[in-house]
């Protein structure tokens, strides 16, 4: 088939990428002129994807927004797979980049071509919004003139067991025509497809999954809080808790949650049902209200083990929001920098994977870290990386707040949650 994808990120590119592996021909297609100034490179920006897997790619070609098609394309089905944010300082969703999308490809549509929204959403946006504004500017019918359906992306960087390749793909369309084009896609992409009877429960299913993690994370972070106050162990707590074998599922604590998907997405579902059916999702708001004070938390432990933070010299180990990744969107670190900041404290960051994550802040190596974190008055392991001499850290540094349970048992210099 010939592939457009929109959106070349952590979703969009080893999506494209993959198309592309298994034999189809594919337009991939964004806005940032840096992503597609490195494509033409053979360079990846992400850490998922090898050069090696951008440079055999040979029926892949990588385009800028403003001349991502032209007329001579042929093309048969179109996968959208942009952001989808909060409102800033909200939890409104903000679906201009969807918007923007379904708007550039109205332009381009043509009868029997195929839509597929991946971009994680609130339930009746594929329909409601893609195929409105299509139609709009194509005067094609979805369902009639186009087939369309959702696909949501499960795509967990860094993760080396699931991968696109092995994660059970859901697909859905609008009619029986339109999934059994989607499903035959995503057949060619991936192991194992699952259908389900319309986009709106693939977009729910979606929310779902997020809203599991993001409440049972909050859940697990608000018992580190309790065991705090009791001078208890949370990990020994919650490790002693998994041995039951059935009814617990085991989740870590940590400095709060990041990424692209767990602290946004049930934030859309939340945002939808007050809007459109004046109805609460509680779990989730105050699941987000739980996650996004974690931060707080961390510092004023800091604090309390300094006696104050002000003109103190710290360490924060990790900016990204999860341990071997150099993603840092929705990072609870650099909300603890952040605020380590704005205390007085003199904060310095490591993190090999981040090396240009601010201008502003001190950055170190993992090895220069290691080497002198004694002189520092704490060091803080806000994002476990694998890469750092963990060891060599615990014999240098004078004090560590272990956030992310990397020295388990372990006493002594170290402090948890």
């Amino acid at each position: 088939m010939k592939v457009v994808v929109i959106g070349l990120g952590y979703v969009g590119l080893p999506l494209a990428l993959r198309a592309a592996e298994v034999g189809h021909d594919v337009i991939g297609i964004d806005s940032a002129l840096n992503k597609i100034q490195a494509l033409e490179a053979k360079t990846s920006y992400i850490e998922d994807v090898p050069n090696e897997r951008i440079a055999n790619a040979t029926n892949f070609r990588a385009r800028l927004t403003q001349r991502g098609l032209r007329d001579t394309d042929e093309w048969d089905i179109a996968v959208i797979a942009v952001p989808t944010p909060l409102v800033a300082g909200t939890i409104e969703p903000d679906l201009r980049y969807i918007e923007e999308a379904a708007r550039f490809l109205g332009l381009w549509m043509a009868k029997g071509r195929t839509v597929v929204l991946e971009s994680t959403t609130y339930p009746g946006t594929t329909e409601e919004v893609v195929g409105r504004i299509i139609q709009e500017k194509s005067g094609l019918v979805p369902g009639v003139d186009f087939h369309l359906g959702f696909s949501p992306e499960r795509i967990d960087p860094g993760n080396k067991v699931h991968t696109f390749e092995n994660t059970p793909k859901l697909v859905s369309g609008i009619d029986d025509e339109s999934l059994l084009v989607i499903q035959d896609f995503y057949a060619s992409l991936v192991e194992h497809v699952v259908p389900v009877s319309n986009p709106r429960t693939a977009e729910m299913t979606k929310l779902v999954e997020n809203s599991f993690a993001q409440i049972n994370i909050a859940f697990v972070n608000e018992l580190a809080l309790v065991c705090s106050k009791l001078g208890l162990n949370v990990d020994e707590v919650l490790d002693a808790a998994a041995t039951k074998g059935h009814t617990f599922l085991r989740f870590r604590p940590g400095p709060g949650v990041g990424g692209h998907c767990i602290p946004v997405d049930p934030m859309y579902l939340a945002h939808h049902m007050r809007e459109r059916h004046d109805t609460e999702f509680r779990f989730a708001e105050l699941a987000h209200e739980i996650n996004d004070s974690m931060p707080g938390h961390v510092v004023s432990k800091a604090s309390n083990l300094l006696g104050g933070v002000r003109e103190k010299d710290v360490l924060v180990m990790g900016i990204a929001y999860k341990p071997n990744t150099a993603d840092v969107r929705e990072s609870p670190s650099m909300d603890v920098v952040k605020l380590f900041d704005e205390l007085g404290a003199h904060v310095t960051v490591a993190d090999d994977l981040t090396p240009n994550y601010s201008d502003r802040v001190p950055h170190l190596s993992s090895q220069e870290a290691v080497e002198r974190a004694g002189e520092f008055d704490i060091v803080v392991i806000a994002t476990d990386h694998d890469d750092v001499d963990y060891e060599g850290l615990y014999g240098s540094a004078q004090l560590i707040l272990d956030t992310r349970n990397r020295y388990k048992g372990r006493n002594g210099k170290v402090r948890k949650l």
